[in-house]
């Protein structure tokens, strides 16, 4: 039986949590979730990508017609040739939530995800953190992502209304008590600025960027309990928990060092692009764009593989030279890019954000050469106030790599 979808550009709230439910337990149609904040442009790409049944605002449910003039007529992101692009097309069989993404790469993708892999997540995800019935979630990260949709399912299995905040707000999150909460690094650290009594939350599952040690050992010295989380919307989001996958999760690496995940979490394909699902499926693997290494049974993500930076014929993995720079007492946050450079093809720059002190170029350079090639020490530094980030909350790595 053909399911309908519909595109859900609503605020978090409960008519969303309702549209959510509804498409879980198979009483109502599947459903995309998209931010009503988008830039009227970006939101009718993404409609041509998606070309739903129908979209639901706060104004009620429509039909989606391509012709419109308001809607375009082809998508952003063409689909496969062989793929019909007509508005109306079903979702694929089984699924029933979509997540819109780009990755880090800028390119549009529509990810299917059954109801299984939505809830087997969410249940997967309680057992891990020892969360009971019962238990409140906050939701405070964007519901148009995989992260807050898994806070809404996680709530839903936990039989607690969510608590919702359409805003990150420090003060609002330390006055919602004792709930569990999920957010990326940089909200772990404004809590931590703020003076919140972080022993006072639930768990904390942490997840969207790579945490620094330092961040994570502040953060648990104030009592916080924090879980660090690895997957992305094609997993049903974090799939591995401080390098232990969850219970019916399998994760390896391969030869080419590119970490592999296979398991009842993983997502059914990419909407209408069956030639790019095949390239990143394996058989039972989904073949993620991150490199790792499995160290003492844990998972231990290197970086992306598409970060390696190309620097006078060595490859350097960006993320594992933030990783040595986040543990200097002067850094505050972190990431590594390659950028052009004329010589070298590309020069390892590192973008700081400084503690107290600013760190000199030439301490940094010689901090990582006490652990790493000399090849891998940053040629350029760049001081900045924070870090600029996507919607997911990652580093805006594509704006890093121009100076």
């Amino acid at each position: 039986m053909e399911r309908r979808l519909h595109a859900v550009v609503l605020p978090p709230g409960p008519r969303l949590y309702g549209a959510l439910t509804a498409a879980l337990d198979g009483s109502g149609p599947a459903i995309c979730p998209l931010s009503p904040d988008l830039p009227a442009p970006a939101l009718r790409g993404l409609l041509g990508t998606l070309a739903p049944h129908a979209v639901e605002t706060e104004d009620g449910v429509q039909p989606y017609r391509a012709a419109d003039p308001a809607t375009p007529t082809a998508s952003t992101t063409p689909a496969d040739p062989a793929t019909p692009a007509d508005p109306g097309a079903p979702a694929a069989p089984g699924t029933a939530v979509l997540i819109a993404t780009s990755g880090s790469t800028g390119t549009p993708k529509i990810v299917e995800l059954s109801a299984t892999a939505v809830l087997h997540s969410a249940t997967a995800t309680l057992a891990r953190i020892g969360a009971g019935p019962g238990d409140r979630w906050l939701c405070c990260v964007p519901t148009s992502h995989i992260s807050g949709i898994l806070v809404l399912a996680r709530a839903l299995l936990g039989g607690a209304a969510p608590v919702i905040h359409p805003r990150f707000d420090p003060a609002s999150v330390e006055a919602a008590g004792d709930v569990h909460i999920a957010m990326v690094p940089t909200q772990l650290r404004r809590l931590l600025d703020a003076g919140t009594d972080l022993g006072a939350l639930g768990a904390i599952i942490l997840g969207g960027a790579a945490a620094s040690p330092g961040l994570l050992a502040e953060a648990r010295g104030r009592g916080a309990r924090v879980f660090t989380t690895y997957g992305m919307s094609e997993t049903s989001g974090g799939c591995v928990y401080d390098g232990v996958p969850l219970d019916g999760v399998r994760a390896a690496v391969g030869d080419d060092g590119r970490i592999r995940l296979a398991g009842e979490v993983l997502f059914t394909g990419y909407r209408r692009r069956a030639a790019l699902t095949a390239a990143v499926r394996d058989g039972e693997w989904f073949v993620t764009p991150d490199l790792g290494t499995v160290e003492d049974g844990r998972l231990r993500v290197r970086g992306r593989i598409d970060d390696v930076i190309n620097t006078g014929g060595e490859k350097v993995v960006a993320g594992e030279v933030a990783t040595a720079l986040s543990r200097h007492h002067k850094v505050r946050d972190v990431v590594v890019v390659g950028r052009p450079d004329p010589e070298w093809g590309e020069r390892v720059t590192a973008v700081v954000v400084p503690a107290a002190d600013a760190p000199a170029l030439a301490e940094l350079r010689a901090w990582v050469r006490e652990t790493m090639p000399v090849h891998a020490a940053p040629h350029e530094l760049e001081l900045v106030e924070a870090i600029p980030l996507l919607p997911s909350g990652k580093p805006d790595r594509a704006l890093l790599r121009h100076a």
